[in-house]
């Protein structure tokens, strides 16, 4: 059995744990409050200009614009938007493992599958695997702003239309509440309307007027909604790793708490123990000095 003094360290480093967490957890609440309005704020604009850019394409040939031109897919690039720091429960694993088995369920139909990520812990986790692992963006999310995601969406655009690729997903996790996260991969290039959406306005008509001109407008359009919808993946992104930070940082304290409770249980056994020991001790020698 452990010493009183080993007790005694455990019992003090176990507490020192349980004031980390606990902080950890009230801070990944105060930004998940954050990060969860500013979700809901973009939702309905990044919804709803999905659905007119969706209306857009359909109504248009492929040669309307260099975005709606749809080529068979033989490169392919993926964006994973991963955290900077762990200590987040599943939340990094969950969208990694998604990631890498699409590219194990797809390598055999493309020619190339080039790997862009943002945040470290997706750079450390394919780094040691098969795929290549192209650009890495880091200190990106902790601060997300729709510059930064226009400056990335720039890239994918400018590689899609250059031929690079042919085609672009973005992998996220969907921010569904503070315990809940869903692993999410999503096409952002080609833009074309989502089986969901086709279902649902079946009977859209195709007439589109464009004013001042057709290319002017949707020059303008549809890289503006490449950047709101990636602005929306990475501000869900950084909801869910709040959520998942705080759940987490909540269950270590919980575990802390439990381990206290149960090494303050054996301490005490192990001091009344070590009393019993010496008061048999005195009562012997003292015996032993009567004889």
């Amino acid at each position: 059995m452990p010493s009183l003094k080993e007790f005694r360290r455990r019992i003090v480093s176990v507490k020192s744990t349980r004031q980390i967490t606990r902080a950890m957890k009230l801070v990944a609440a105060a930004k998940l409050r954050r990060s969860q309005e500013r979700i809901v704020e973009l939702r309905p604009y990044a919804y709803s200009m999905r659905d007119m850019v969706a209306e857009v394409a359909i109504g248009n040939d492929a040669e309307a614009h260099p975005l709606l031109e749809t080529r068979e897919p033989r490169k392919t690039l993926l964006l994973v938007l991963t955290s900077d720091r762990g200590l987040a429960g599943a939340f990094n694993t969950n969208i990694n493992k998604l990631a890498y088995n699409w590219c194990k369920d797809h390598v055999s139909e493309r020619e190339h599958i080039e790997l862009h990520v943002v945040g470290r812990k997706g750079r450390d986790y394919f780094k040691r695997r098969e795929f290549e692992l192209g650009k890495v963006h880091v200190d990106v999310l902790p601060e997300v702003n729709f510059q930064k995601a226009t400056r990335i969406g720039r890239e994918l655009v400018a590689s899609y239309i250059d031929g690079d690729f042919d085609e672009v997903w973005v992998v996220y996790n969907e921010f569904k509440s503070a315990i809940a996260q869903e692993p999410t991969l999503e096409k952002l290039l080609p833009i074309e309307p989502t089986e969901a959406w086709m279902d649902e306005h079946q009977h859209v008509s195709s007439d589109t007027l464009f004013e001042p001109t057709r290319n002017a407008v949707l020059d303008a359009l549809l890289p503006l909604h490449i950047h709101v919808q990636l602005f929306r993946a990475m501000l869900e992104s950084v909801a869910s790793e709040m959520g998942a930070r705080m759940t987490a940082m909540d269950n270590a304290t919980n575990n802390a708490t439990d381990l206290l409770d149960r090494l303050t249980v054996q301490y005490n056994r192990a001091r009344q123990a070590a009393i019993t020991t010496e008061l048999m001790e005195i009562t012997s020698g003292a015996e032993a000095l009567k004889g």
